[in-house]
C-alpha cells in the first residue's frame, strides 16, 4: 500500500500504542489515536502534527460497542477508510493464579485484551473486504506463548489474541486481508502489576523472569508493527513474531 493510508492504532496515548502512532505518522500514514485517557490520545496528536504528520484522537473504552463505532467512523469519516489496524491496547493481570483470579479480574482482562480486538476487527472488516485490502496487527505478548509470563487471566486473554490472528489471516487471505501479531517481551511502558508478592501467581512468576532477557523500547515494539502493516510483509499472513530479545528461545 502507498503512504497517506488509514490507520487506527488502540491504546496509542503511550508506551508502544505511542510509538506505532508516531512511526505510522512519519511514514505518511494518518492515524487514528485511540486511547481510553482523552488526554493522552490528544497529546500523541498535537505530537504528531508538530512533526507535520496528520491525525486525530478517538477516546473511550474499547470494550464498549459504541465506542468501536465511533473509532471506525472517525477513520471512514477523516480518511476515507481503514487500511491498517493495530489492536494494541491491553491491560496486565495481577499475576494470579487460577484459584485466585476473581469474577471482576477475569472479565475485565478479557474485555480489554481479546474482546475489544474481536469488537474492532468485526468492524474494520467490511471497509477491508470493500476496499479489497487491509492489515491486522495484534499486539499479543510472551504470556501467549508460555504460562510463565503473566497470571491465568492475562495469559488466557493473549493466548486468545493468537488465535484469533490465525483465524482472521485464514479466514479472509482469499480477500487481501492480512493479519499478524507480534508478542512484546518486557517493554519499558507504563502498563501496571497491581499484585500481591507473595501470592501463588506472583512468587511462581517471577522465578520465570530471570531470562526475560532486556527490556525493549517502545520504539523496537513499533518498528516490528510498521513492518508487518507494509507492502514488505505482503506475504507475511498469520504470524506471532516475538520481539523479545530471545526469550521465547530460553
Amino acid at each position: 500500500m502507498a503512504g497517506g493510508r488509514g490507520v487506527v492504532v488502540t491504546g496509542a496515548g503511550s508506551g508502544i500504542g505511542r510509538a506505532a502512532a508516531l512511526a505510522f505518522a512519519a511514514g505518511g500514514d494518518r492515524v487514528v489515536v485511540a486511547d481510553i485517557d482523552a488526554a493522552r490520545a490528544e497529546a500523541v496528536v498535537r505530537e504528531i502534527e508538530q512533526a507535520g504528520g496528520t491525525a486525530v484522537a478517538a477516546a473511550g473504552d474499547l470494550g464498549d460497542q459504541a465506542v468501536v463505532d465511533r473509532v471506525v467512523a472517525t477513520a471512514v469519516e477523516q480518511f476515507g477508510g481503514v487500511d491498517v489496524l493495530v489492536n494494541n491496547a491491553g491491560i496486565m493481570d495481577r499475576m494470579s493464579a487460577l484459584a485466585d483470579v476473581s469474577d471482576a479480574e477475569w472479565e475485565r482482562v478479557i474485555r480489554v485484551n481479546l474482546t475489544a480486538p474481536f469488537l474492532l476487527s468485526r468492524a474494520v472488516l467490511p471497509h477491508m473486504l470493500a476496499a479489497g485490502r487491509g492489515a491486522i496487527v495484534n499486539t499479543a505478548s510472551e504470556a501467549a506463548l508460555r504460562g510463565s509470563a503473566a497470571g491465568a487471566a492475562y495469559t488466557a486473554s493473549k493466548h486468545g489474541v493468537v488465535g484469533l490472528t490465525k483465524s482472521l489471516a485464514v479466514m479472509y487471505r482469499g480477500q487481501g486481508i492480512r493479519a499478524n501479531a507480534i508478542c512484546p517481551g518486557g517493554t519499558a511502558t507504563a502498563i501496571a502489576v497491581d499484585a500481591d508478592q507473595g501470592a501463588r501467581g506472583p512468587a511462581t512468576v517471577g522465578a520465570h523472569h530471570v531470562n526475560m532477557g532486556r527490556l525493549s523500547r517502545p520504539e523496537e515494539q513499533a518498528a516490528a508493527i510498521v513492518f508487518l502493516a507494509s507492502d514488505a510483509a505482503s506475504n507475511i499472513n498469520g504470524a506471532i513474531l516475538p520481539v523479545d530479545d530471545g526469550w521465547s528461545a530460553v
